[in-house]
């Protein structure tokens, strides 16, 4: 068939395979222009030889909870450890390896890490669920007070929780909260009935979604809560957001995090596919595309966010993206998908795996982040009932020095129970 430019069809062949060439050239140099300020940093060890390292010695772990019962923390993205470091927050539960039912109640403790690990119960909640657990947490800028999400007394919705642990003086917000602005004076929120509708082990059980049969509620969204007062507005809903995605698919939201100065927000935005990692101001607007297919994440500072992202043109890799909704983004490091941290001023990285192969060997390890080395922290094994919802990641949480690490694991033949590790002699050597 005769084409209308005149063109033979080698020539058309040709001209399709200089664009693609071109495409792909501007592709490789707009990474290698987002990435000048690690282009010098060396080549990092390929994983499976930079966890087993020949001559090196893995450093002190301790558990420092014990059976009958189970005790956990969960996610990593909120204060275990107190400020000075003494006392790490954990929850304990009766029973293991099966969905939380609505009127399950889990006890709340802080343990004492000078003190023979004791356990020092501070309350109970019926809002949890095995993977975000109630947000637990140390209020940030405060060295007394914890809060952590409960169902309101008539049982309709649930609730912020903040007690001063030494003296027992507790008060209540009307909404649950999910991240705390690095201030401590306001929080971020979002729909708990609606994450336990679209995903199980991250919302509650016991107070239905009501907006199950809805794709995109309009009044199912983020809000931002006043922790002082209790006053809270509502940034955007998921309907809104849903409007450029594929609107006719079941939208929700999950991993609300500010960035490191409070400045701006990120969001995934799932339940219609792969999903997408967003981010906001403030007042929940400029809204920016960060990617898409995000899993694990953490802001490394205002602009830039690390974000493992399994994309068949990595193979699947921790990205350094900026916040900027240009998309442009840096693989760091070629390692399997875990629950990153960033710390002591961005030196230092925390991060492990789910189990891997046949072993189901979890692994946890530090990176050093001028120069890639790499310190395995340990080799744990995974059961194989631990799985799906009530599976048992093992969220690395750091200490606010930068000394310890406290794992989730149950590797110790008791069900899950939380670990330290002392991790003094690899950071202050490095």
């Amino acid at each position: 068939m005769e084409n209308f430019l005149f063109f033979d069809n080698e020539s058309l062949l040709l001209m399709k395979r200089n664009l693609i060439a071109v495409f792909l050239f501007l592709i490789v140099w707009n990474v290698k222009s987002f990435s000048q300020e690690v282009k010098d940093i060396p080549e990092i060890m390929p994983f499976e030889e930079a966890m087993y390292p020949p001559d090196y010695q893995l450093p002190p772990i301790r558990a420092i909870t014990h059976g009958p019962s189970y005790h956990w923390f969960g996610y990593y993205d909120v204060n275990q450890f107190d400020p000075s470091g003494r006392y790490a927050l954990g929850m304990e539960v009766d029973f293991d390896c099966r969905s939380p039912r609505a009127n399950d109640t889990i006890r709340l403790g802080m343990i004492d890490l000078e003190n023979n690990d004791q356990w020092i119960e501070i309350g109970t909640t019926t809002a949890w669920g095995w993977q975000l657990g109630c947000r637990l947490q140390w209020r940030p800028g405060s060295d007394s007070e914890v809060m952590w999400n409960a169902r309101s007394e008539d049982g309709d919705h649930y609730i912020t929780v903040i007690r001063n642990v030494y003296t027992g003086e507790t008060r209540t917000l009307s909404k649950p909260v999910f991240h705390v602005h690095p201030e401590g004076d306001m929080a971020l929120t979002l729909d708990f009935r609606r994450l336990g509708w679209g995903d199980a082990g991250y919302g509650y059980i016991g107070i239905p979604d009501p907006n199950r049969d809805v794709n995109a509620p309009e009044n199912s969204g983020i809000w931002i809560m006043d922790l002082n007062s209790g006053t809270s507005e509502m940034l955007f809903s998921v309907y809104e957001i849903a409007q450029d995605q594929n609107p006719e698919k079941p939208h929700y939201f999950n991993h609300i995090a500010w960035n490191t100065d409070g400045s701006r927000f990120s969001f995934i935005d799932r339940g219609w596919g792969v999903g997408r990692m967003l981010s906001s101001d403030v007042k929940g607007s400029d809204i920016r595309h960060i990617c898409m297919d995000p899993s694990h994440y953490d802001w490394r500072d205002p602009s830039n966010i690390l974000v493992y992202t399994p994309g068949w043109w990595t193979g699947g890799a921790y990205e350094l993206f900026r916040d900027d909704g240009s998309g442009e983004s840096e693989v760091i490091w070629n390692y399997p998908n875990g629950h990153v941290t960033y710390f002591m001023n961005n030196e230092w990285a925390v991060s492990d795996t789910y189990p891997l192969g046949d072993d189901r060997v979890q692994e946890v390890f530090l990176i050093h982040v001028p120069t890639n080395r790499v310190f395995p922290l340990g080799h744990f094994y995974a059961p194989p009932e631990y799985k799906d919802e009530w599976r048992c990641d093992t969220h690395p949480r750091v200490s606010p020095d930068g000394t310890m690490v406290i794992i989730d694991s149950t590797h110790g033949e008791n069900g899950r129970q939380m670990y330290l590790i002392d991790i003094t002699e690899i950071v202050n050597n490095e």
